[in-house]
């Protein structure tokens, strides 16, 4: 039986990555209002501290811990010390992303190299160290935040969008070998969300029109629903996904993107 159905959300517990901005700060504070204590990881310190402080002035039960995806001793380290503190995993959010922007002729080695490390290895890391404790209890859930870009090609993103489908196909390879154990593995793809990283993609005022037309030169349709999501659509549907709501759901993708991939992610 899944850990996650044997204790109420006051006592359960999530560690979610990219936990300083973004995507990754609306998850924390969404499932820290539904009562679940969360491990609040980044390696932006400064950054997380910040965020910890204003959940922890509304009264929610976050604590932030400083560790890199990329480097798997710092993550088995800061996984035995959540764990030590806090007490067993029940859920794993894999949030931390890089984007770098650029076509393929012109990308240099770091550019694919660091966009993998992020993407693909750190989800692979944290993975790896928190469903092994999570096969000797018998159950828990994980989410990783791919993107519809994993199954849309994309102009300018083929690093990331190369990223995010490994890490989508790890996920779901993860969750057949584990299914066993009462653990779930499902994906939460997103399309344009109103973030930094989508912010940094634009070049002046037009970049949300220009995001919400679509741009038929570079093969990119627009979003039908006319609007950008917002941090909080895709955090809810993490929280879905982890939820006892959606006890019977795992290798799944499901994207929130305003149907901007027409159905194909």
């Amino acid at each position: 039986m899944d850990s996650a159905h044997t204790r109420d959300s006051e006592s359960r517990l999530a560690l979610v990555t990219g936990a300083a901005g973004g995507i990754g700060a609306a998850v924390v504070r969404t499932l820290a209002e539904q009562g679940v204590h969360v491990a609040a990881v980044d390696r932006h310190a400064g950054r997380l501290e910040e965020e910890a402080a204003k959940l922890a002035a509304d009264g929610l039960p976050v604590t932030a811990f400083a560790a890199d995806v990329t480097d798997s001793t710092a993550v088995d380290a800061v996984v035995d010390r959540i764990e030590q503190d806090l007490g067993p995993v029940d859920y794993l959010v894999n949030a931390a992303g890089v984007l770098r922007l650029g076509e393929v002729t012109a990308y240099t080695d770091d550019d694919w190299t660091s966009t993998f490390a992020v993407n693909t290895t750190g989800v692979f890391h944290l993975s790896r160290a928190v469903v092994s404790r999570m096969v000797r209890r018998g159950g828990g859930a994980v989410v990783t935040v791919a993107s519809n870009a994993a199954a849309t090609p994309r102009t300018g993103m083929a690093a990331y969008a190369a990223s995010k489908a490994a890490a989508e196909m790890f996920t779901k390879s993860l969750g057949l070998e584990v299914a066993r154990h009462g653990i779930r593995c499902n994906i939460v793809a997103p399309g344009s969300t109103d973030t930094p990283m989508l912010s940094s993609m634009w070049h002046d005022d037009s970049g949300p029109r220009a995001t919400l037309a679509g741009n038929l030169d570079a093969f990119r349709v627009g979003i039908p629903l006319g609007k950008l999501a917002r941090p909080n659509d895709i955090a809810d549907a993490v929280a879905y996904l982890l939820s006892d709501r959606a006890s019977h759901i795992t290798l799944h993708t499901l994207t929130v993107d305003g149907g901007a991939a027409l159905g194909a992610a």
